[in-house]
């Protein structure tokens, strides 16, 4: 399943979205306009904004409010990429230089906090308050979710459920947003709102469980190993593995995860160890389970394109190769 085939539902307003969402980065400062420019030039598979159409789609035809939260869903998410480059050190994003390795950290951060302001200020102008309340509360989830993986990470003591209440918050809680948020533009009453963000945040955990596999290497992959076990985090093919082994191989793998994580061989040591202990597998069938249940969250909808896509694109997210 492509992405074209996926976008038939709402191809043109994709564009007029587009048109938006340029004129949403632009600015008087020539510094920022260009960075803006730059940002705009390459853009990703524009999933999160797929999610904001087809979610309002649902319901009746796109309306104004529906691109406002489109623009403002995907402002948020660039800032937060800009920002998460600073914090990771990371001089690439999808091939291309970041933001941080052009026009160095300080700048970076700037361009974050215009991108996360004028995305606030369009819901304001527009007095989509409803807007604001949705894209505000994911912003602050997807903060706390970074900052519990953080702590956690230093004493690497996650269990299962700490581990979903992580990915809740820094991944599908956006993913949620973007779908509540759409639904809000065209829905008739708050339940229809409340069912599509549940659809959305069980996509959002299928879709974070699926880059946690990535890391020790499903398939062709695009993305390099032991990534996350360098930064030391916790994801669940390794939780799970820890959870099965005997105390003192648990012992051993957590030192190298803390300590040795630096070095290739021991980070291979570590990807054997979770591939051999049936993590990956755990892991997929986890994953398998949300995708089921956003599933069955969306046959409570009437049929439609848009929903059609909706399970399309569930299905590419969770079956994609990088």
């Amino acid at each position: 399943m492509s992405l074209d085939t996926i976008k038939q539902p709402i191809e043109a307003e994709l564009e007029v979205f587009e048109q938006r969402f340029r004129e949403a980065m632009r600015s008087q400062v020539p510094l920022l306009d260009k960075i803006t420019w730059y940002i705009v030039q390459r853009k990703g598979k524009q999933v999160r904004p797929m999610l904001v159409l087809l979610s309002a789609r649902l319901f009746g035809p796109i309306l104004e409010a529906s691109y406002t939260a489109a623009s403002m869903v995907e402002l948020l998410h660039t800032a937060t990429l800009v920002h998460d480059d600073v914090v990771d050190d990371a001089y690439e994003r999808r091939g291309f230089f970041s933001i941080n390795a052009l026009w160095k950290n300080k700048i970076a951060v700037l361009v974050g906090d215009f991108l996360l302001s004028q995305g606030l200020l369009l819901s304001v102008r527009q007095q989509q308050f409803r807007m604001l309340e949705i894209i505000s509360r994911a912003v602050k989830e997807m903060a706390e979710g970074e900052l519990l993986q953080m702590e956690k990470a230093r004493r690497l003591d996650i269990k299962e459920d700490i581990y979903y209440d992580i990915i809740r918050q820094k991944t599908a809680s956006l993913i949620a947003a973007a779908c509540s948020a759409g639904a809000a533009s065209t829905a008739p009453d708050e339940a229809s709102v409340e069912l599509v963000r549940r659809f959305g945040e069980k996509t959002g955990m299928a879709f974070q469980i699926r880059d946690d596999l990535f890391d020790f290497g499903i398939d062709d992959i695009g993305k390099p190993l032991g990534i996350d076990i360098k930064e030391k985090k916790m994801t669940l093919p390794l939780i799970y593995a820890l959870n099965q082994a005997e105390r003192s191989t648990r012992r051993h793998i957590i030192n190298i995860v803390k300590n040795e994580s630096h070095k290739t061989e021991k980070v291979a040591e570590v990807i054997q160890f979770v591939r051999q202990s049936g993590g990956m597998e755990y892991a997929q069938e986890v994953m398998y389970r949300f995708r089921q249940e956003a599933f069955d969250i969306l046959n409570e909808i009437p049929e439609s394109p848009a929903r059609q896509s909706l399970k399309d694109l569930l299905m590419f997210v969770t079956e994609r190769k990088k």
